[in-house]
């Protein structure tokens, strides 16, 4: 019996996180495992019943779970709250930090079914298979943060972004591991020819190199990084680095599979993890049935591996997955990237979870 916290959120949260539930259930059927959900408000609705984003019971919630998955939170109904309760900030950080969530593995795996929806060449990007792990609980996000007027009559705001020996090891350490799982290449991504807390990453990740000779460790700009992302991402096995450029480079990452609906995440770390699609709530296409599950499913996926130890049933999601797309069925955001491509048959939300669920039961 595992036990799940299931957060669906706001916009399309409450349309694609019962998708991977789908897919959860199918591999209890196939494979005998029992999983037991139980769903609870964060972010802007919990805010709208609760006065906050991030309820207590919630937060109780997900300590005293196996995992938790979680749909997306936030939209404009609340950007006009105070700072610390906008759903963001006041729910999914302090989140991150009560369960101990120091490393997000974002995996940008591009499927061979959605090797025409890149907008990049597919020279460029056939074969893409790259983990960016990503520093979760320090940096900027985490810093202090101020505002004080100036004498002129305007404002000055102040970010600090710190980070310690010990946190740059965690999460150093951490992605050595991964690399020593996959092709033995990690590539250290950070600023350090202009930001101090850069060339303090840098230095560490130096020194713990000389602990793992079996991998291929290179340094990169972030600035260079993102561009390389683009050339050539071929070259990239893991990426480490800190917390804001993680979230800024795999969102350009998502890119390279076709859409961001197609980026899984899993935050890990503590003894609880949390798993959630890397794109947002958009409100835009909110209750219209029209969302990409397939980020979250894959969520799912990264549930069963990394905080159940089921690898043959992530597998299996995988598949389904796989075999789906390799089928020609495309929600909304896969037909637009598909232009051109033959054998397209669009699907809705539904559709797409209902597709994978029935795959789950029957691929090998």
């Amino acid at each position: 019996m595992y036990k799940i916290a299931v957060l669906p959120g706001d916009g399309i949260g409450v349309e694609i996180v019962p998708q991977a539930v789908k897919s959860l259930q199918a591999v209890a059927a196939r494979c005998g495992h029992q999983f037991e959900y139980t769903e609870a408000l964060v972010g802007g609705v919990a805010y709208d019943s609760f006065g906050h984003p991030l309820p207590a019971e919630t937060l109780a919630l997900c300590k005293r779970s196996d995992a938790v998955l979680l749909g997306a939170i936030g939209g404009p109904k609340w950007d006009q709250l105070p700072v610390e309760l906008r759903p963001e900030i006041g729910a999914l950080l302090p989140l991150r930090k009560e369960l101990a969530l120091f490393a997000n593995l974002r995996p940008c795996i591009l499927f061979p079914g959605l090797l025409q929806a890149s907008t990049l060449k597919e020279e460029v990007i056939s074969g893409v298979d790259i983990l960016v792990i990503r520093e979760l609980t320090g940096g900027l996000y985490f810093g202090e943060k101020k505002r004080e007027k100036t004498p002129d009559g305007g404002q000055q705001a102040t970010d600090i972004l710190t980070y310690s020996t010990y946190e740059i090891e965690r999460i150093v350490r951490f992605a050595y591991q991964a690399a020593r799982q996959r092709r033995r290449r990690l590539c250290s991504v950070d600023k350090a020819n202009v930001l101090e807390s850069s060339r303090l990453w840098r230095e560490v990740v130096s020194d713990l190199a000389l602990e793992y000779p079996d991998v291929e460790t290179t340094h990169m700009y972030v600035d260079n990084c993102s561009m390389q992302l683009i050339r050539y991402p071929r070259q990239f096995d893991v990426i480490v680095t800190e917390n804001m450029f993680g979230d800024i480079l795999t969102d350009e990452a998502s890119m390279l599979t076709g859409s961001i609906g197609m980026l899984p995440s899993a935050s890990i770390g503590g003894q609880v993890g949390l798993y959630e699609p890397s794109h947002g709530s958009a409100p835009d296409i909110a209750g219209q049935n029209k969302a990409n599950p397939l980020a979250t499913i894959l969520s799912a996926a990264m549930m069963l591996r990394h905080s159940f130890g089921l690898n043959q049933e992530a597998q299996l999601v995988e598949t389904a997955v796989r075999s789906v797309l390799e089928d020609g069925y495309r929600t909304p955001d896969l037909v637009q990237a598909s232009v051109g491509d033959a054998g397209i048959k669009p699907v809705d939300t539904i559709t797409m979870g209902d597709l994978v669920a029935e795959r789950i039961q029957t691929v090998d």
